[in-house]
């Protein structure tokens, strides 16, 4: 685990092996990006956001954010702060049957410009999601990545999940920034739902079609 990188694990302790997941970015993704929010009244989370990760979970998918807050690093809030805004903000998406499985953040603030030097734990970098994987059990192959950030793109590619990008927050941006990078996600969705409606059918899709039961047309049980 890099040092200074945080978790808060919520919903049932997950322990079987290849469970994949569907990590989720959160400002711009599930909420409204509105800066620096220090407490949960100053988070607005999409109204869409809560069937979007409702739909994954009834799915069989670990829904898993994974949050740059470098409002830590920055001084603006304490990680016990950022601690309690995770608690009540799983504590909101459980109460809609949508629960997050874990909180993985990095609460460093690395300046642009900063070079290599920076910290271990931050999107695009993939630690984050290796620790959740090792945390939670999952299967990285077969797992995606939703977000608004040209960062959750090549955290995706990086970790070898299937990178979706959403087009609220910072997300057209992104799309003309990995343009001129030359990359393209897997996925441009409008937003969460739309992302999680893609994974669903990619999902279906995958499995193929129902076998056959094997008895004639019009047969009688």
């Amino acid at each position: 685990m890099p040092q200074g990188a945080g978790v808060l694990k919520e919903g049932p302790a997950v322990i079987m092996t290849r469970i994949r997941a569907v990590f989720l970015d959160r400002d711009g993704t599930l909420n409204h990006d509105v800066g620096y929010p220090a407490h949960w009244s100053q988070v607005h989370v999409y109204p869409f956001a809560f069937e979007a990760v409702r739909s994954l979970r009834a799915a069989g998918l670990v829904p898993v954010v994974i949050t740059n807050q470098s409002g830590v690093g920055r001084g603006f809030f304490g990680e016990p702060d950022l601690a309690a805004l995770h608690r009540e903000y799983g504590a909101a998406f459980a109460g809609q049957g949508a629960a997050i499985d874990g909180f993985f953040y990095c609460p460093h603030y690395n300046p642009p410009g900063g070079g290599e030097a920076g910290c271990a734990c931050a999107k695009p970098k993939p630690a984050l999601g290796l620790r959740a994987a090792a945390e939670l059990g999952l299967e990285l192959r077969g797992s995606y990545m939703v977000g608004d950030k040209t960062s959750d793109i090549l955290f995706g590619l990086a970790l070898g999940a299937v990178p979706v990008l959403v087009q609220t927050g910072y997300g057209r941006a992104s799309l003309r920034e990995l343009e001129r990078r030359g990359l393209r996600p897997e996925c441009v969705a409008p937003d969460v739902a739309a992302a999680a409606h893609w994974i669903l059918a990619r999902e279906r899709q995958a499995c193929g079609p129902p076998r056959p039961s094997g008895r004639k047309e019009g047969a009688r049980s």
